[in-house]
């Protein structure tokens, strides 16, 4: 018997994804970086080699420790990984 269950939303969308991945300077990084219009124009990314994930926009930037804290990489790894976010996503 199928359970009832009250949904926020069930949506299904085209979606675009684009798999990054390079070795920086303090890191290796493997990225899944998806554009939906559910996040508002914020971008969800997806760390593939620590199964962490946060749903960025340019606001996000402005928080002192937001890449470091959302991936938990250490602070060289997440200055290299910011600077290629911001190029990313055009700031």
């Amino acid at each position: 018997m199928m359970e009832e269950r009250d949904f926020l939303y069930d949506d299904v969308e085209q979606t675009k994804t684009r798999f990054v991945s390079w070795i920086g300077e303090a890191s290796r990084f493997d990225l899944a970086i998806t554009h939906s219009e559910h996040f508002y124009g914020k971008i969800l990314v997806l760390n593939l080699l620590s199964n962490r994930y946060a749903i960025i926009g340019a606001d996000d930037f402005d928080e002192p420790g937001y890449i470091a804290t959302a991936f938990d990489v250490e602070e060289d790894a997440a200055t290299e990984l910011e600077m290629y976010l911001r190029a990313y996503i055009g700031l």
